[in-house]
């Protein structure tokens, strides 16, 4: 911070300068090493980018390809040594086998040979002729491509180059686009195949189907969190005491109503006779999961409500000093809203890359022309990479949040006219974490991805032991999960408060944490009381967002069971409306964190005389002192105290 004067009296009777203390205004680049290992870190997965892009084919996935390397539906590019290769699908978006009534599966592969069509025949054909009636008719040609439709009755090797006859009815089915035929026998024989090939893919490749086959249902519910967060940041702009117990009454309802459909669910999925897939059976591993932690969460909830209950009033007060100087600085409301369009187009990079990384593979010529996938080693490792990537990056958006957010009220808060704040201060705060400070907001946000990863590592051995662990080991997992979600949420705080230190002294992320540290442990009797019950009522915003939600998604996914392991797109989900709820309804929490640490500042350092003025409104000063009950009875001294040696406010360093 830097010294701005106005007239005081100096020890020797003449005039100098009063102290005034704001932001610093000459900064230096900090942790300039930690912003050159990120984009070290973006080189990398630029590279996995070029290299998903050019070796993998997510259409493949679920538009469906036919045994020459044609993706149905799009246009499509020659595979050298296969002549049928390289045509124009866009017409032609189903897949159909030639021999649908004997399927085999073979090392993943169906052994039938499959063609693009335009349409499946919905009624039985008995005859070339009335293959050659039907291709004309509907323009769905159902033998291979280069066999011409006037050649079907003329062409003596037609019954090999054509479907097996007689050809079933089928109907397109809308996942995976295949034609499913509809003669009971076929249909059985199909449906098993199916089933077959479903079940002996890995996990990673269930996932990628799930999510690209609920890919609108993803959207559309994260659109909903967007919805539910904007209201809610509103409500709490103008909130009233009403406001926050139809808030916990409305979390409290969509808890126990979550939790109910989500045991319905687990009951009616294990109850099903007719569960063959071993995505179904995932999904029925996982609603009981879902089931119990949310069982768990709002029991706990209900519990913190009833105990806190008597903290509503300070509440209310604590968001209306919010709002107030949310008023003076009014473009801080769109800040989430440029936070969460820059998360959505990073996560719709993220899955483009990570859904063309699965199908990367390389195109290999077979006997009779046909083309077949054979998977890129190494797949894997890049995925594990560009999941670390997917924390990382989402985690210093936010942080770059919190700093730019941070900045503004440092920049309002350390100014003597309250009623004519600075101009443009996020503008400046934005300016000045882009210039100086992004290498702070890569470090903090580097170490809550340490802390992450662990827990995956868990999580994902934990899968893998599932059917061996013991009831200890079971217990130590749990508890390992525990510790370090402890230690994250630790980290969290911490990081916020750091990133409001840099923004007032300029300092690197480690000088800023430890100068936060000290000044939050020296007034935590007086802080922590307030923000507590703040930082819980925004809590129970953000649960109502995911719950919500998630009942959504419960009810969107439910129709569509078969095939695709739906509870991890709404996992998914889930984490895409809370990380959404947070960058929108954490402006209040962070805007109050930042206001206590620079009232903690402005207290420590100077007294309230005339000399040392605070820089602190009188509203935001009288709240404290009742909240904290500091005006009872503290031997008739001031509410804060006086530096003990009696100094001016020093730099922290």
């Amino acid at each position: 911070m830097e010294r701005r004067g106005g007239p005081q009296q100096d020890a020797e009777g003449g005039v100098s300068e009063l102290r005034e203390w704001r932001p610093v205004v000459y900064r230096k680049c900090t942790d300039t090493l930690w912003l050159l290992l990120f984009f070290l870190y973006w080189a990398g997965l630029m590279f996995i980018t070029g290299y998903a892009v050019m070796a993998g084919a997510a259409e493949r996935l679920v538009l469906g390809y036919d045994s020459f390397g044609n993706i149905c539906g799009r246009k499509n590019t020659p595979v050298k040594g296969a002549p049928l290769s390289g045509r124009d699908m866009t017409n032609k978006k189903y897949v159909f086998f030639l021999n649908s009534c004997s399927l085999e599966m073979q090392n993943l592969k169906i052994s039938s040979l499959s063609l693009c069509v335009s349409s499946c025949p919905q009624e039985q054909l008995n005859s070339l002729e009335d293959l050659q009636s039907f291709a004309r008719n509907n323009g769905s040609c159902l033998c291979i491509y280069n066999l011409n439709i006037s050649s079907y009755t003329l062409n003596p090797k037609a019954a090999e180059l054509c479907p097996t006859l007689p050809v079933p009815p089928s109907k397109s089915f809308p996942l995976f686009n295949r034609c499913v035929p509809q003669n009971p026998e076929c249909y059985s024989k199909y449906a098993s195949v199916l089933i077959s090939m479903v079940n002996e893919m890995d996990v990673f490749h269930r996932i990628l189907s799930g999510i690209l086959a609920g890919r609108d249902t993803v959207i559309g519910l994260s659109v909903l969190a967007l919805a539910f967060s904007l209201i809610l940041v509103l409500a709490f702009r103008f909130i009233r005491t009403v406001l926050v117990h139809t808030l916990i009454a409305l979390v409290v309802f969509g808890m126990f109503f979550v939790s109910g459909v989500l045991w319905w669910l687990y009951y009616d999925y294990r109850n099903d006779p007719s569960t063959e897939l071993e995505t179904e059976k995932e999904n029925v591993k996982f609603l009981l999961g879902y089931a119990i932690f949310s069982t768990i969460v709002t029991v706990v909830l209900l519990s913190v409500i009833l105990v806190l209950r008597k903290r509503l009033q300070f509440t209310v007060q604590l968001f209306r000093v919010v709002g107030k100087i949310i008023g003076r600085i009014p473009f801080l409301l769109f800040q989430p809203l440029w936070t969460f369009l820059i998360l959505v187009v990073f996560w719709v990079f993220w899955v483009a890359i990570l859904l063309s990384l699965g199908t990367a593979g390389t195109a290999q010529t077979a006997s009779g022309g046909q083309v077949e996938y054979r998977a890129l080693s190494g797949i894997y490792y890049m995925a594990w990479y560009l999941f670390v990537g997917l924390i990382w990056t989402s985690e210093f958006i936010l942080a770059c949040q919190q700093m730019t957010i941070a900045g503004a009220v440092v920049t309002c808060y350390f100014n003597r006219n309250k009623n004519n704040p600075p101009p443009h201060p996020v503008l400046s705060s934005m300016s000045v974490l882009f210039c100086y400070h992004l290498g702070t907001a890569v470090k903090g946000s580097f170490l809550i991805t340490i802390l992450r990863i662990p827990r995956i590592l868990l999580l994902y051995l934990y899968n893998i032991l599932n059917q061996k662990e013991s009831a200890c080991a079971k217990c130590l997992f749990k508890c390992c999960f525990c510790c370090f979600w402890c230690q994250e949420s630790c980290l969290r705080y911490f990081n916020q408060h750091a990133y409001t230190a840099t923004a007032i002294n300029g300092t690197n992320f480690c000088t800023s944490a430890k100068d936060a540290v000290f000044v939050l442990a020296k007034n935590s009797a007086k802080l922590a009381s307030i923000s507590c019950f703040g930082d819980f009522i925004l809590f129970l915003g953000k649960v109502f967002v995911v719950c919500f939600t998630v009942f959504g998604g419960l009810m969107a996914f439910n129709y569509h069971r078969e095939l695709q392991a739906w509870v991890v797109p709404l996992l998914l989900v889930g984490f895409f409306a809370y990380l959404i709820s947070h960058s929108f309804l954490s402006l209040f929490e962070m805007t109050a964190d930042a206001i206590f640490l620079c009232f903690a500042i402005d207290t420590e350092t100077n007294d309230g005389s005339a000399e040392r003025p605070y820089f602190v409104d009188q509203e935001l000063l009288t709240f404290v002192s009742q909240s904290n009950k500091l005006t009872d009875g503290q031997n008739h001294r001031r509410p804060f105290q006086d530096n003990e040696d009696g100094t001016e406010l020093q730099l922290m360093t």
